[in-house]
């Protein structure tokens, strides 16, 4: 017998692990944010009025089991304050804890995969509903996992329940959240759990199979995207490739340049790129990832066109405390990792790209020729940029852009910070040494234009 949402074997755990008994907040007034779309190019995210959106995210996976509600309120203000603008999570996450019971004592799913409901206002997906709305509340859209993939599609979720599942979900939270189906894997041999689940979300949303309105896309495994499977179905929105944590940085080239030659174009973006202090692939051993590997991953998929980039730290998506248990060689704890280097210097690739036109920025590897640089440009000649990995001397054809005189800027992608370069020379091969032996990233503007300083 289920009472609220809870199975006695739930209540029991939270009584003996000090679990809170009810929740702490009241839950925001719900909130709408504006809404986002596809640009009408296929490249790019725009609220309805035509301005961009930048997706930067941050991956919460297990944020509806481990945090209470004051620890929700603490991690969203934290990367609100940093500049995100999504936040992904999972309703249903066999990791970390998962999948419940929650903080509250409540588990998600009742039988199969049919949702714990009660009429209590305190139950698994009021919990998700306060996240939801106090995420809005700072301007932060949840990017949902209806389910994890891993382990579970085909088995737990499956084509005969999927579709009803997602009509629950679509119902209750409609177009207020973007949808990722998959999670950490391919979809070979379950594509059409995926697309009932889909389905039953723009069912529940819009009352028919109707995805006006919706934006979705599917988290695969790593070194994968998800236009492996799902480029030209109609329900999916944008591509979503996962980098991985395994410094493969030709595989990573090879997914950026794929999904931006993919027609007819769709938006895409790295969903899960290598997280910050992570084991490079899970050998800790063989060391951590760096804040320069975020970086770069960061740097690479945004000049090759991606519509934005998701963030990660391995103590973070799974908000790993002193006294909890570590999954996949975790370090440390979540409410340290938050102010870890690279999460705080993500808002600088947005401030950036954001200081110059957007939505005809292009990437164009022909301008420069240096080994780790990576090139984007305005596609009307009035700027470009170079990230350079190594800290050497590259050379860039500034024949590319408009304007009599050219102006020359150095941003440090630690600190957001630009520095005036002064004039640049006009030629198919100008030379440019960074300042210090670390990554920098070149910005050269048509003088004309008159451009405030890179990321301000």
């Amino acid at each position: 017998m289920r009472a609220a949402g809870m199975t006695l074997v739930s209540a029991l755990l939270a009584a003996v692990l000090g679990a809170p008994s009810g929740p702490e907040q009241e839950r925001p007034a719900p909130q709408a944010l504006p809404p986002v779309q596809v640009s009408d190019d296929g490249r790019f995210f725009v609220h309805a009025d035509g301005t961009p959106f930048f997706w930067l995210a941050d991956t919460a996976w297990s944020i509806f089991v481990n945090l209470d509600r004051g620890e929700v309120e603490r991690y969203l203000d934290a990367r609100a304050a940093q500049g995100f603008t999504v936040i992904q999570a999972v309703a249903v996450f066999p990791q970390a804890g998962g999948p419940g019971p929650n903080r509250y004592g409540h588990d998600p799913l009742a039988d199969g995969m049919t949702p714990a409901v009660s009429d209590s206002g305190d139950d698994y997906w009021d919990h998700v509903d306060f996240v939801i709305d106090a995420a809005a509340q700072r301007g932060l859209r949840i990017g949902l996992l209806p389910v994890w993939a891993d382990t579970q599609a085909g088995e737990l979720v499956t084509t005969e329940n999927a579709g009803s599942y997602g009509e629950f979900l679509g119902a209750r939270y409609g177009d207020r959240v973007v949808w990722i189906m998959g999670g950490d894997s391919g979809a070979d041999g379950v594509e059409d759990v995926w697309r009932a689940l889909a389905e039953g979300v723009a069912v529940g949303a819009n009352g028919r199979a109707d995805y006006t309105g919706l934006l979705m896309t599917y988290h695969p495994r790593g070194d994968q995207t998800s236009a492996e499977w799902f480029h030209d179905d109609e329900w999916l929105s944008f591509n979503m490739l996962q980098g991985g944590h395994c410094r493969r940085w030709d595989n990573l080239l090879g997914l950026i340049e794929g999904n931006y030659a993919r027609t007819p174009p769709k938006p895409f973006l790295d969903g899960e790129s290598i997280y910050e202090d992570h084991p490079i692939c899970w050998k800790p051993e063989d060391g951590f990832s760096t804040e320069e590997d975020v970086r770069r991953n960061a740097y690479w998929s945004v000049f090759g066109g991606a519509a934005g980039h998701t963030y990660g730290h391995h103590a973070v998506w799974q908000f790993l405390t002193e006294d909890g248990d570590a999954s996949l060689g975790a370090r440390g704890t979540w409410t340290d990792a938050l102010d870890f280097p690279a999460g705080q210097q993500m808002r600088h690739v947005r401030a950036l790209v954001e200081s110059r036109p957007y939505l005809t920025r292009i990437p164009d590897q022909s301008v420069v020729d240096g080994e780790g640089v990576r090139a984007t440009r305005d596609s009307e000649g009035s700027y470009l940029m170079a990230y350079a990995t190594e800290g050497a001397a590259f050379t860039v054809d500034t024949t590319v852009l408009t304007g009599g005189e050219l102006r020359a800027w150095w941003f440090d992608p630690r600190t957001g910070t630009a520095t005036d370069a002064g004039p640049a020379e006009r030629g198919a091969s100008v030379e440019f040494a960074p300042p210090q032996e670390s990554d920098w990233v070149l910005v050269v503007d048509d003088a004309a234009r008159g451009f405030a300083p890179p990321g301000s």
